[in-house]
C-alpha cells in the first residue's frame, strides 16, 4: 500500500490497533484455559474439594468431565477411563 492508502487509513488506526489487543488478550487466555498442567492443578483442588465434603460426586464428575475434555484439547491425548 502507498503513502496515500497509509494516509486514508490513517484514521481507523486506532481501531486496527485496539482489534491487535483484543487478539492478543484472547491468544493469552486460550493459552492459559488449555494450559495442561493449569488443568491438572484444578484436577487436583477438584479431588480436595470432593474429599472435603465440599462438593458432591455427580458435581466432581460434571467438573472431572470439562475438565478432561479441555486437558484432551490440549494435548490430544484421550484421558477418559
Amino acid at each position: 500500500m502507498g503513502l496515500l492508502g497509509e494516509l486514508l487509513m490513517l484514521p481507523l488506526a486506532p481501531a486496527r490497533g485496539s482489534l491487535w489487543v483484543l487478539r492478543q488478550v484472547v491468544d493469552e487466555a486460550e493459552r492459559q484455559y488449555y494450559d495442561p498442567s493449569a488443568i491438572r492443578r484444578e484436577l487436583a483442588r477438584l479431588e480436595e474439594r470432593l474429599e472435603s465434603g465440599e462438593i458432591d460426586e455427580d458435581e466432581f464428575e460434571r467438573a472431572e468431565d470439562d475438565l478432561l475434555d479441555r486437558l484432551q484439547h490440549s494435548t490430544g491425548q484421550d484421558f477418559r477411563q
